[in-house]
């Protein structure tokens, strides 16, 4: 028997056992009241429980009052000390790309002089290739149609083309990082184009890397056929590419990084779990969801007034609209109350790229919703804090703006969130911690071993 035909003919006694493993694992939700357990490791206001200590970067959503009160404030995003928007405003008032130096910066501590700058550079451009035929013999054979488990499956190949694979000492750990930094827009793309060649019968073209390009220039010139992309178009996605590239210790692909290096596991194999957890629509496949969520709005307003986009928001919210998961993507955070740094400084550029490509009427309507739907959520929820639009509200807009295609939404994200893994990768490995090994009561009656026999 085939194995697809001996596949359909067992599913049905597949999905009894799995109702069966769902009924013996359901935990009644009083128990995690009467042990205090941390659900997600956040207490009941969404406060993530303290779990670490990182000198990487500082995502802040409150502050101190007079009298001592934790009370939400504007979003504050420090890398290395630094805030997010003086970064931004320092390569942008000097018309230069920004991603290099923010990758300098979170893994070396400090901001790299123009010599540093420029020899960083010249280390990246040197990693910037695979191995003589990997895209033929890994990516092209049996490409995936999730370019997420593409990308790991060439990282986790790549652990075969490396002759000190598992040396953990921070040397080799920093130069693996710097070649998975530079490789990354590489694997990513080419998986896309094998996709689309093998899965949509698409043309199939190969573009190179040029030495002289920054990681979002080499980004779009891999991407596009004719290799051309306009100054504006390669900024902004410079800046998401900064605004991405590391956010604290506690998220959940970051905290992986820090859980799998404590084992003593391989960059590759950390890098690779890493990228298993950002694959999850409740981390970097937010975006997705925005993008949707607004083709699905787009398809039922009667027309763009407040009182129309309110109606759609209530139906959002009451589970009657598009998932019906009762959420508002892109609006609110697990930190961040009253604003997102990121979301704020991305804003902007979005509104010049949207005049740009003629999306002036869209750009408005994304507006309106972050204008609207906190107010709405507060009105029909119990909040803690304050929420706002987060950086996955504009985010996957500009990618689409940019002829990214919804395939590659989370791989982009993951070619700037490797930098942040790599800084927490290394920062795990130099404090020598012990393996990280969260508790779990176990719940369950003592019972007797009953014979077989015996057993009804």
């Amino acid at each position: 028997m085939e194995f697809n035909e001996f596949l359909k003919e067992v599913m049905p006694k597949i999905e009894r056992l799995g109702e069966m493993a769902r009924e013996s694992t359901v935990i009644d939700n009083t128990f995690y009241y009467r042990y205090d357990v941390k659900r997600g490791l956040r207490d009941q206001q969404g406060k993530g429980v303290l779990a670490g200590l990182t000198d990487i970067s500082e995502v802040v959503g409150k502050t101190k009052d007079a009298e001592g009160n934790s009370v939400p404030c504007n979003g504050t995003l420090r890398y290395r000390g630094i805030d997010i928007k003086d970064i931004v405003r320092g390569f942008v008032s000097e018309n230069r790309f920004g991603f290099e130096e923010t990758a300098y910066l979170l893994l070396f501590g400090s901001l790299p002089s123009k010599k540093e700058l420029g020899e960083f550079n010249e280390l990246l451009c040197g990693f910037r290739s695979l191995p003589v035929s990997f895209v033929r013999d890994v990516i092209m054979k049996a490409p995936s149609v999730d370019m997420m488990n593409g990308l790991s499956r060439s990282v986790l190949t790549l652990y075969s083309y490396d002759d000190n694979a598992d040396d953990i000492s921070i040397p080799n750990v920093l130069r693996q990082c710097l070649q998975l930094i530079a490789q990354f827009p590489l694997v990513s793309v080419y998986s896309y184009q094998a996709y689309k060649y093998y899965h949509e019968e698409g043309g199939l073209v190969i573009n190179t890397c040029k030495k002289d390009l920054s990681t979002a220039q080499n980004m779009l010139r891999l991407l596009r056929p004719d290799g051309k992309y306009t100054e504006l178009e390669a900024k902004i996605l410079d800046m998401m590419l900064v605004l991405h590239a590391e956010h604290g210790g506690g998220n959940n692909s970051t905290f992986t990084t820090h859980v799998v290096s404590s084992s003593g596991a391989d960059t590759y194999s950390v890098i690779a779990a890493a990228l298993g957890s950002l694959k999850g629509p409740r981390h970097g496949g937010a975006n997705i969801k925005v993008t949707k969520m607004f083709e699905d709005m787009k398809e039922n307003l009667r027309d763009n007034s407040d009182s129309a986009v309110k109606d759609y928001l209530y139906k959002l919210l009451n589970k009657e609209a598009f998932d019906k998961s009762g959420l508002i993507y892109g609006i609110g955070h697990a930190v961040y109350s009253m604003s997102d740094p990121r979301a704020e400084i991305l804003k902007a550029y979005v509104e010049k790229l949207a005049e740009a490509k003629g999306k002036t009427d869209e750009y408005e309507l994304y507006a309106k919703v972050e204008r609207l739907a906190p107010q709405i959520i507060n009105e029909n929820r119990t909040m803690y804090k304050g929420v706002s639009a987060n950086v996955d509200f504009y985010s996957g807009f500009v990618n689409s703006m940019l002829g990214i295609p919804t395939e590659l939404f989370t791989p982009i994200f993951a070619v700037s969130r490797i930098v942040g893994w790599s800084a927490h990768r290394i920062e795990e490995l130099s404090n020598k911690g012990k393996i990280i090994r969260p508790n779990y009561k176990c719940i369950s009656e003592i019972k007797e071993y009953v014979p077989i026999a015996e057993r009804k």
